[in-house]
């Protein structure tokens, strides 16, 4: 009984110096966290309008969302002719799953034009 009530003790000892040690972690990382926060000094960018290279960049941006939306239609038609040719040689079984091939190919092309579509929206508002 005695040896029992000694395990207990010095397991209750373990768990409460377990739990002081993540409350003093705890402690030292809220600390950590106020002090960041309050010595942070604020960062200021003027001049990266002006910079070549966030020109460039918004320029080979338009560029490839233009050619995308351009290229992403054509590609799609000329898959999805590819596959109702394949479908038409294919038996029964093989029909649905180029069936399948297609519907995938239509909601590519959708969601590459919609994609380049919307980025050249967001694109127009920096310009």
């Amino acid at each position: 009984m005695k040896n029992q009530l000694t395990k207990v003790k010095t397991g209750l000892q373990s768990a409460q110096n377990k739990a002081i040690g993540l409350w003093r972690k705890a402690c030292a990382a809220v600390v950590t966290l106020s002090v960041a926060a309050m010595t942070a000094v604020p960062a200021s960018a003027a001049g990266v309008n002006d910079s070549q290279i966030v020109k460039g960049t918004e320029k080979l941006i338009k560029d490839v969302t233009t050619w995308l939306m351009v290229l992403a239609p054509v590609v799609a038609g000329m898959l999805i002719i590819y596959f109702c040719i394949r479908r038409s040689a294919a038996d029964e079984m093989d029909q649905k799953k180029w069936n399948n091939r297609i519907v995938v190919a239509v909601v590519s092309c959708i969601g590459a034009v919609l994609g380049s579509a919307t980025l050249n929206l967001i694109l127009g508002y920096y310009q």
